[in-house]
C-alpha cells in the first residue's frame, strides 16, 4: 500500500510539472467560460425567469437554482476533457505511458497518477467557480460549500470509465461520440437548468441514468439546505459505483494496452 501511494505521488508530481508549463492555455476553457456561463444564465436569463415567479424552482431565485448544477457540470466537463485526449496522447501519440512502465511503475500506478492529476484539475477549477458563486449570492446554505467534493466525485465518476474507453480506441474519432452523445446531452438534460420532471417521460428516465443528474441533485440539496439522508446515500452510492467500476476497467485497459 505504501509503495502504491509513493508511486502515485511520483506520477502526480510528473503531471503537476507538465501542467506548470501549460496552465495558461486552460484559463479560458477552465475558468473564464464557466464564469461567463454563470453570469449569462444565472444573472442575465435569471432576471427574466425570476420576474415570472419562482414557484416551479422551489421558491429560490434562478441563480441559486442553477449554480450548483453548473458547478457539478463543470467538474464533469473538465474531467472528461482530461480523460480523453491526454490519455490517447500517452498511449498512441507521445507514448509517455510506455516510458513510465519501463520503470518499477505498474499500469495501475499510471492510472492512479493520471486520476490524481484529473482530481487536481477538477478541484482547482471548481474551487474558483464555487468562490464566485458564493460571491454572487448563489449559495442559500453554508452546506453549499460541500458542492466542491461533490463536483470532484462527479468528475471522477465520469473520468474513470472514459479513460477506460480511451484505451480501446485506435484514434480520437471516438471522442466526438462522447462529447456529442454524452457530455452535451448530460449538460443540457440532467437538471442543471430546469427540473427533469418537465422532460417527456421517454427522456426523463435517461437523466436518472446519468451520473451528472445525481451530482446536480446532491449539490443542489446541499446548496439549498434541503438534504434528505436516504437520497444523499443513493446519490453518493451511484457516483462511487461509477468511479469504482470505471477505475477497475481503466486499470484493465491500461494493463492490456501497455503490457499486452
Amino acid at each position: 500500500m505504501a509503495l502504491a501511494l509513493e508511486n502515485g505521488r511520483r506520477q502526480f508530481d510528473y503531471w503537476l510539472t507538465v501542467y506548470k508549463r501549460t496552465w495558461k492555455g486552460t484559463l479560458v476553457s477552465s475558468f473564464l467560460l464557466p464564469l461567463l456561463y454563470l453570469a449569462a444564465m444565472g444573472i442575465g436569463l435569471g432576471s427574466f425567469v425570476d420576474s415570472n415567479g419562482t414557484g416551479a424552482l422551489g421558491g429560490v431565485n434562478y441563480l441559486q437554482y442553477i449554480a450548483p448544477g453548473l458547478l457539478a457540470s463543470t467538474g464533469l466537463q473538465i474531467a472528461v476533457g482530461e480523460a480523453t485526449y491526454p490519455v490517447m496522447s500517452g498511449l498512441k501519440w507521445q507514448k509517455f505511458y510506455y516510458s513510465m512502465i519501463a520503470t518499477p511503475l505498474r499500469p495501475a500506478d499510471v492510472v492512479y497518477g493520471q486520476f490524481a492529476f484529473i482530481a487536481f484539475r477538477v478541484t482547482s477549477t471548481c474551487l474558483v467557480f464555487l468562490l464566485v458563486i458564493a460571491a454572487f449570492g448563489g449559495l442559500e446554505s453554508p452546506l453549499g460549500l460541500l458542492g466542491l467534493p461533490v463536483a470532484l466525485l462527479v468528475g471522477m465518476a465520469a473520468a474513470a470509465p472514459v479513460a477506460a474507453y480511451a484505451t480501446k480506441l485506435d484514434n480520437d474519432a471516438g471522442f466526438a461520440m462522447i462529447f456529442r452523445f454524452g457530455v452535451v446531452p448530460a449538460f443540457l438534460f440532467s437538471g442543471a437548468f430546469f427540473p427533469v420532471s418537465q422532460l417527456p417521460d421517454w427522456i426523463e428516465w435517461l437523466a436518472y441514468v446519468s451520473p451528472l443528474w445525481h451530482g446536480v441533485e446532491l449539490s443542489r440539496d446541499l446548496s439549498l439546505g434541503t438534504v434528505e439522508p436516504w437520497m444523499t446515500v443513493l446519490n453518493l452510492g451511484y457516483l462511487l459505483s461509477w468511479f469504482g467500476i470505471g477505475t477497475w476497467l481503466a486499470v484493465r485497459g491500461f494493463t492490456r494496452k501497455l503490457i499486452g
